[in-house]
């Protein structure tokens, strides 16, 4: 693929994506205590595009960022500083208080899928509501009829009986709530959708279920997706690229068999060094080191320095910005001193 039609296969484009969160105590107590304000910055300077069709997946430990940047692509949170755009529209348009025209077709165009189906469903309402609400808000379909006979469709497609749309959340097992959130995700004809651990709260046997059915319905409508986990089996088996996320940055981004075959980063050898052998190969590991530092209060240059085998003080010093390096003929990009030198 040229550099032209990369460009033009660009569906979401990420530039310097930064969230800041003030998490000060109030104003009087840090009147009384002399405390000053303090910030945590969840998302740091994050950078990478999704192609049309692809999965791009984000991992990483718990409270490495990954959430927060799904949040920040569909809307829900508003950046601090950088951007993001979808198909060339800046998701800026979505913050004013007054949508135009273009915003209203934009949230159209972005949906998600929450991680607890439990939650995630108004126990109030009836299944055949839940799944109408996105078609009715975006007055996709005004006649009574036609709302019904999509949301059959949509029901069939997750493999769920159209018959019981009338029955309640609470009538159904955690899988099919799951499938009830993607059929209400896919409701207003979405392009990019945007999946926050949607598996995590399952057995493992209907995650098996559900993965299949997001690969099946990917095919069918031809949908984009960034998958949120921290399950490495589930990104192996359904990812085209990987992102690997530590203390709110991207350290690593490679397509999915170069990253597992041939990790780069540190950390993302930790981490698949982590993953249980059931073959017993005898491969030496590297066991993960210490505790995530505090957000509050980060380590200097590399945040990984203070748990990496092969920190120097280069890496103390001087944050590493992504790089592009080339492997087996593919674009790996890494932040890192020592991959490279």
């Amino acid at each position: 693929m040229t550099n032209t039609q990369k460009t033009e296969a660009v569906l979401v484009h990420v530039k310097h994506l930064t969230k800041q969160f003030d998490v000060s105590e109030p104003w009087l107590t840090r009147l009384v205590n002399h405390s000053p304000k303090m910030t945590l910055t969840a998302v740091d300077d994050v950078s990478f595009d999704i192609y049309r069709g692809e999965i791009l997946s984000l991992v990483g430990e718990s409270g490495c960022g990954k959430s927060t940047t799904a949040k920040l692509l569909c809307g829900l949170y508003e950046p601090s500083f950088g951007s993001v755009t979808v198909d060339g529209i800046d998701l800026a348009t979505l913050y004013n208080k007054k949508e135009s025209a273009l915003a209203k077709s934009l949230r159209r165009r972005i949906n998600m899928i929450f991680q607890d189906p439990y939650a995630s469903l108004n126990p109030r309402w009836r299944v055949r509501d839940i799944i109408a609400e996105p078609i009715r808000v975006q007055k996709l379909l005004t006649d009574q009829k036609a709302i019904d006979d999509r949301v059959n469709e949509l029901m069939s497609l997750v493999k769920l009986n159209p018959e019981d749309a009338d029955k309640y959340p609470h009538q159904f097992s955690g899988g099919q709530r799951q499938r009830i959130s993607i059929a209400r995700a896919l409701a207003s004809n979405p392009d990019f959708l945007i999946c926050d651990e949607p598996t995590s709260a399952l057995d493992v046997s209907v995650q098996a279920q559900i993965l299949n059915l997001m690969l099946s319905v990917q095919k069918k409508v031809g949908l984009t997706y960034l998958f949120i986990s921290h399950n490495l089996s589930v990104v192996h088996h359904i990812s085209d690229r990987v992102g690997v996320m530590y203390l709110g940055r991207l350290v690593e981004l490679a397509p999915k068999k170069l990253l597992f075959k041939s990790p780069q980063h540190p950390y993302t050898k930790m981490l698949l060094d982590a993953i249980p052998d059931m073959k017993m190969t005898g491969k030496p590991r590297i066991p993960i080191k210490g505790e995530v530092p505090n957000p509050l209060n980060p380590p200097t240059g590399c945040a990984f320095h203070p748990r990496c085998p092969i920190a120097c003080e280069r890496c103390k010093k001087e944050k590493p910005q992504l790089r592009d390096i080339v492997i087996e003929g593919e674009t790996v990009r890494v932040a890192c001193h020592a991959v490279g030198d």
